[in-house]
């Protein structure tokens, strides 16, 4: 958990260098102020962010930037698999190596949701580069914050245990954080977009959201597990809100 926080300080203080250290643009401090609406969508998912961004360019044509913001993200889905969480479990290890580690299927058990809800208030961390004047390419990620969502039953399936097809309490789990692959945390959402601004203070941006949600049984089960991750690829599209270009 130390970890976690040290994560989440360094990440805060690195982007307060970067703003201390930049030059006054001409335009000051609110031109680069975007607010986003994005709806993302599955055959079985939904998810819809509603952020706020504010960006720094850090090369000399100011082409690319790099941003913080907040982003509040609703999730909803149904007839979804959640499978066993930890990185110590998945991958069994916790070290930047687990990015390439081997999967342990035989760890891997799975927590089946009828239907999903999840809400989450993250800060996240953001990158753009300006292709020409009315076209951007981008690259978005929650780092730290939290989830919050009614309970929901689910059934466990894991062979290997007596408790196989039983029905089972959960909540999402609370606390978000970006780590290393299975390392990280809650509820975590990232985009892959292109943005094209049709006015000058409205654009029109699509891609693709990853999604990460994460449910938290009441009981411990298997090899003493109690949290379960589901993983989806969603197709995006959004509309940005400059007020100050």
């Amino acid at each position: 958990m130390q970890r976690v926080f040290l994560f989440s300080i360094l990440c805060f203080l690195s982007l307060s260098v970067l703003s201390q250290n930049e030059e006054s643009e001409k335009k000051g401090y609110k031109f680069n102020n975007n607010f986003d609406l994005a709806l993302s969508a599955s055959s079985n998912q939904f998810l819809g962010a509603l952020s706020w961004t504010h960006f720094h360019a850090i090369t000399k044509k100011k082409r690319f930037k790099i941003g913080y913001g907040i982003r509040f993200n609703v999730q909803s889905g149904k007839n979804l698999y959640y499978e066993t969480a930890p990185a110590m479990l998945t991958s069994k290890r916790t070290d930047p190596g687990v990015l390439f580690s081997e999967i342990f299927h035989e760890n891997i058990d799975t927590f089946y949701v009828a239907k999903s809800q999840n809400n989450s208030l993250n800060i996240s961390i953001n990158l753009q580069y300006t292709i020409k004047e009315k076209l951007d390419i981008g690259f978005n990620i929650d780092a730290v914050g939290f989830t919050f969502g009614g309970k929901t039953s689910g059934t466990y399936i894991a062979h290997q245990s007596s408790d196989n097809g039983s029905v089972q309490t959960s909540k999402p789990t609370s606390f978000n954080a970006l780590l290393i692959s299975d390392n990280d945390i809650g509820m975590l959402n990232s985009e892959l977009y292109a943005r094209y601004w049709i006015k000058e203070k409205w654009a029109i941006k699509a891609g693709v959201s990853f999604v990460f949600t994460e449910y938290t049984t009441d009981n411990k089960l298997r090899l003493e597990n109690d949290r379960w991750r589901n993983k989806a690829l969603l197709g995006m599209i959004g509309i940005t809100y400059s007020p100050f270009r």
